[in-house]
Formats: C-alpha cells, structure tokens, sequence
C-alpha cells in the first residue's frame, strides 16, 4: 500500500486515539538511527513471500487450540509470520516462524531466541515504544523497520495498526498467494498478547484492526481465509482445522 493511500487510515487512528503525529514521527527517526548499521533491506521479505502460501499468526486466543498448533506445524512449506506475543507461543511448541513482526512488547527473551533461529525481524516505531526502541534494537543483530508515519532513512510503512494486522498488510505488500489467519481473534484477547491495563482500550486497538483488514479485503491479491469463529469480512471462513 502506497503512502499516500494509508495516511488517511493512520489519520482516522490518531483521531480515534488521540496519538500524536509527531511523536510517531520522531519515533521513526529513533528507529532510523539505530538501525543505520543494521537494516535489511525489504527484497528480503519479497523473496520470502511473494507468490507463497502464508500463515499469518497471533495471539488471541484461538492460538491455545492445540489443534491450531498442529495445523501449523502440518503446513511445513506456508511460510509462517508471527505477531509479536505470538512469537513465545511457538517457540515453545518448537515452531521456528519465518518473519517475526514487533513493536517491541512481547516477550523479549523470546523475540531474540527467534532471530537466532532464523526469523526475519520487522521492528516497528510509534510514539509510545521509543524506550523499548533505544533498549532492545541493539539487541537484534539485523532487522527491517517500519513506522505507521512518513517513511525516512531505512524505515518503510507497509501499513497496517496492530502488530497482528501489520503482519496481514506486509504478507498482501509482498505478494503472497495465499493468507491464512490462525490465532487472530480480533474479538478475545489470549494469554499471549500484551496484558493491559485498560481492557476496553484493548478492544478499540483491536476493533480497529479488524477494520482495517476488512478494507484490505476489498483490494487484496492474495486469497484470503481465516481459522476465527467470527472470521474477517472478505476472508473466506477455514474449517478448524483442515
């Protein structure tokens, strides 16, 4: 999605939540700072993705299935992105997920655990993670960042809110075949996705990224399903579990 095309979504966003324009901007260029010995270049998300078969994974609370896990674990040739709390649940069922995508509050212990096992890392900057940026960035030894603002030195936007629907845009923006959601259930919140301290707030970040993936429906490449009992509207609906 070009930049032009998403700003009028970011802009609704940062009306709906009262964010700051600047500060996401000056979170941008934290990231480009810190990343300047360190990006990859976005070639190597096309190369991964374009014209695959995707998972796309989360962490609401279809992931705690068991049989969610096992149709992941099944599908061995999908290549499989992970939203950031998402990431602790497959690491630990010994799921190496192929791009990791973060704003950098999932667990950190398990974000680096899945960089060293081979996971491309897509960081994200916004105005409230600049502290967490400057602390964990260092850590990761190369990574492709992103920002929901004006692009700037190394730091792209692919679109997208939420780090689970960031992962849904960055699969359409590279040109997969074929998108499955499996433990984005924009409707619960699960064990593995950030704990907050205002619950309805959770809700509203969610009901906006279910939002924008029902507007990405409408123009995707990629056929699109989803494993969720209410599933995205334009996402056909996958039978738990094929």
């Amino acid at each position: 999605m070009k930049f032009a095309e998403w700003f009028p979504y970011y802009q609704g966003i940062r009306a709906e939540f009262g964010y700051s324009t600047e500060k996401d901007q000056e979170a941008a260029r934290v990231l480009s700072d810190l990343v300047s010995k360190k990006a990859l270049d976005p070639k190597v998300l096309q190369k991964k993705i374009k014209g695959k078969n995707v998972i796309v994974i989360g962490a609401g609370h279809g992931i705690d299935d068991e049989r969610a896990v096992a149709y992941i674990k099944k599908k061995r040739k999908f290549v499989k992105i992970a939203a950031d709390g998402a990431v602790q649940l497959l690491i630990q069922k010994k799921i190496k997920p192929d791009i990791v995508v973060s704003d950098l509050d999932g667990n950190p212990k398990f974000l680096q655990k899945a960089e060293k096992a081979g996971a491309i890392m897509v960081v994200h900057a916004h105005g409230d993670n600049m502290k967490a940026l400057k602390k964990l960035v260092p850590k990761f030894r190369k990574l492709v960042a992103t920002t929901q603002v004006m692009p700037v030195e190394n730091v792209h936007n692919f679109g997208g809110f939420t780090d689970g629907d960031r992962c849904v845009f960055l699969a359409e923006e590279f040109g997969a075949k074929k998108i499955v959601l499996v433990g984005m259930d924009f409707d619960t919140v699960g064990r593995f996705s950030k704990k907050s301290k205002n619950p309805e707030l959770k809700k509203q970040k969610m009901a906006a990224g279910r939002r924008l993936l029902e507007m990405l429906a409408k123009q995707s490449r990629s056929q699109l399903a989803d494993s969720a009992k209410r599933p995205i509207r334009g996402f056909a609906r996958l039978a738990r579990y094929p």
